[in-house]
């Protein structure tokens, strides 16, 4: 196109069409400097958005649309506020027209006296003139109505009537500030990190399920004090073999996934007939042997025993009180979960197939054939979200009658898979033609691609942001806190054209103030903390805001430094949860000697001479040993384990709200979870829980550890 025969001048027309978008022309890169996104990528991203650029004609009918758009619509497509906080809505209308506007509050939200009715709330005009506008041959003015500041927090629907005709829109009312636990503000409380699946126990089925997270909570309460217990994403992936490992890659982010079921824990499987019964055994027999494993998880294995399990117990009869809370969820969970488990079933059928473009969308003809021609396994999916939300919601009922303070602590993975159920049933509200990411850093220099679809900005608002606000909900059920995966990507996200290298993409604004506050607002009915990863490249204010609202961040020791040592105790932040690591690094005992640099040789990855990066991070473990020394944390000659306890002790001593401990820093592990940069080369997620020698380590011999209560004595000793 023309706009790329001057590669460093772009049309002044195209950089307004991309500002008004939300997308952005130029952004500062991780060394500091300002760096010019190319026009062909603004291109990209302008028709992602549906927003036509590709020729220089098409770029000014844009942008002439673009001006003018907001004064097409009577009411905005979604209007998010703030309770408590003076706002105002603007209203379209033929310039003189009278117009009366009204919220229709929800009785569900407004509380237990009003429901079952809806209320109405009418809004007074303010004096705020702007000058009338001429939009398609029409005279258009604009009338201000004040948005009452003492509206009940929910989701209520907005009505302005002009003319003889009403129009409607979704209005949001957020809290302030999300209202965090007693406990969480006035003294730190302490928790384990876990990767669920690595966690296995004698009675699980070869990968830790939500029995064992029971377990792990109850344990961690009485026997060491801990408050949360914070898992890896639990959402679903593929009903069918191969099933993706990264539990940050779903299919779906609203929905769990059912390999994580305790069969034997379903009120059914007890009064199976002694011939299913024996079918269940037969189907745990290949696989109770892996719990001692010491090799890589094989979740196909896995689940290829615990569905054929679970597809007998579906069989068996349900109490009526059972079946009426069967079909009070599905209820609940409405067309969503109806979609997923339709998905589920198709995927099973395809057989690995690649999906028919006639089956690309879940109201297509042949879809809705199939919905027919499947609804025995369709309704087994559904079954099993039932069942793996009662677990989850047992686990959570467990960890606070065993005294936690929080329970347990979900995490939601930034994005799904571009070819999964979410993809499919949400494709609406997704941009296409692009995919998420994270611009160049000093860990990776070429940029990230993570393959996932980002959401439409535009799409969402119109949609009164449904297809968030149901996902939120749901992964809030039953949860004591829940940990948001790169959360800066509520404000922004690397979009990448699809076919271009990650470095050639740009950042792409959300609206904030709608993103977080409904986060804040299902949290809040939920009763959960929320906690932000927010590593990364950010702008400062974000920290800010996010406080602001009353979300935790995240602070990680090693990269937490000031003037080339750790960061001083007293300077880290109150609202955050701080670890000394991640679980994209290895274990502390790992990380110590030096073994993320002895991987990264072996597996290619180093862009230094490996003598270069051996020597600093010998230097960085110097400075952190000397920094504890200083603070009286460990002597001279320390093992690797009084290091590792005293870096943990050091956390104690900073104000953050929340402090998170990896287990595997409990017992010794030194293997990654995770190595970023490699797919195949390494097995990512799929390590089982072992000590410093790579030795399994079962639920059930957990808490004997030496290691384990030696660490929690130190952490409780100086709380």
């Amino acid at each position: 196109m023309s706009h790329e025969t001057t590669p460093d001048v772009i049309p002044a027309e195209l950089i307004e069409l991309a500002h008004a978008h939300g997308v952005r022309t130029e952004f500062y890169g991780f060394d500091g400097a300002v760096q010019q996104v190319r026009a062909s990528t603004l291109v990209a991203v302008l028709e992602a958005l549906g927003v036509p650029a590709t020729s220089s004609r098409q770029v000014q009918l844009s942008l002439a649309l673009t001006r003018d758009d907001e004064w097409r619509q009577v009411l905005p497509p979604t209007v998010v506020v703030r309770q408590g906080v003076d706002t105002t809505v603007p209203v379209h209308v033929t310039d003189g027209a009278g117009v009366d506007v009204w919220a229709e509050i929800d009785g569900a939200e407004a509380g237990a006296s009003s429901r079952g009715r809806r209320e109405r709330r009418d809004f007074t005009q303010v004096e705020h003139y702007v000058e009338p506008r001429t939009i398609d041959g029409r005279r258009i003015g604009r009338a201000t109505f004040a948005v009452p500041a003492d509206l009940p927090l929910g989701w209520h629907t907005l009505h302005a009537s002009a003319e003889g005709s009403e129009v409607r829109t979704t209005l949001v009312v957020t809290p302030h500030r999300l209202t965090l636990p007693p406990a969480v503000e006035q003294a730190q409380v302490w928790g384990l990190l876990v990767q669920l699946y690595s966690v296995r126990s004698r009675t699980s089925w070869g990968l830790g399920d939500l029995a064992d997270l029971a377990d792990v909570a109850w344990l961690a309460a009485h026997r060491g004090g801990a408050d949360f217990v914070a898992v890896n994403p639990l959402a679903a992936a593929e009903p069918t073999p191969p099933m993706t490992p990264s539990p940050y890659l779903p299919t779906s982010r609203r929905f769990l996934n059912p390999i994580y079921v305790r069969v034997e824990d379903i009120p059914e499987t007890a009064y199976l007939s002694a011939a299913d019964r024996s079918l269940v055994e037969w189907s745990a027999d290949p696989v109770r042997d892996l719990a001692t494993d010491p090799g890589p998880i094989d979740r196909d294995v896995v689940w290829e025993a615990k569905k054929a399990a679970l597809e007998v117990v579906f069989t068996a009869p349900r109490r009526a009180a059972r079946q009426a809370a069967f079909e009070a969820f599905v209820e609940d969970q409405g067309p969503g979960l109806r979609d997923f488990a339709a998905w589920c079933a198709i995927s099973e059928h395809l057989g690995g197939r690649e999906w028919p473009r006639e089956l690309s969308k879940p109201d297509a003809p042949a879809v809705t054939a199939l919905r027919e021609q499947l609804a025995e396994r369709i309704e087994f999916y559904t079954w099993l979200q039932w069942v793996a939300d009662e677990q989850k919601a047992s686990a959570q009922r467990i960890a606070r009658d065993a005294g936690m303070k929080i329970g347990i602590m979900h995490d939601l993975a930034v994005g799904v898979h571009p070819e999964g159920a979410d993809a499919w049933a949400n494709g609406a509200y997704l941009a296409r033609g692009v995919e998420v990411g994270a611009p160049p850093d000093m860990y990776n220099q070429q940029g990230q691609n993570w393959s996932q679809p980002p959401w439409n900005p535009r799409a969402l608002e119109r949609a009164g942001y449904r297809p968030y606000r149901d996902m939120l909900r749901t992964v809030l059920r039953s949860a004591g806190a829940l940990r948001a995966d790169h959360i800066l990507g509520l404000f922004r996200l690397w979009w990448i054209p699809g076919g271009s290298k990650a470095s050639a993409g740009t950042y792409v604004a959300y609206d904030h103030e709608a993103m977080v506050g409904i986060l804040c607002l299902e949290a809040q009915r939920a009763g959960a903390v929320v906690v932000g990863e927010d590593l990364g490249v950010f702008e400062p204010w974000v920290r800010d805001y996010l406080a602001d609202r009353g979300i935790l961040g995240t602070s990680v020791m090693w990269f937490e430094q000031e003037n080339g040592g750790p960061l001083p105790p007293e300077k880290y932040r109150h609202l955050t949860m701080a670890s000394v690591g991640t679980h994209d690094m290895p274990p502390t005992a790992g990380y110590l000697a030096g073994e993320h640099v002895d991987l990264r040789e072996r597996l290619g990855l180093l862009t230094e001479p490996v003598e270069v990066v051996r020597r600093r991070a010998r230097e960085e473990r110097e400075v952190f040993v000397r920094a504890l020394a200083e603070r009286g944390l460990v002597g001279e000659g320390a093992s690797e384990r009084e290091i590792v306890e005293a870096m943990h002790r050091y956390l104690r001593q900073t104000p953050s709200a929340l402090l998170g401990v990896q287990l595997v820093d409990m017992v010794g592990e030194r293997r990654a979870q995770n190595q970023p940069g490699t797919d195949q080369e390494y097995p990512n997620w799929k390590v089982p829980l072992g000590d410093s020698n790579g030795n399994p380590i079962l639920l059930e011999d957990l808490f004997e550890s030496q290691r384990l209560r030696s660490l929690i004595a130190a952490l409780n000793a100086t709380g």
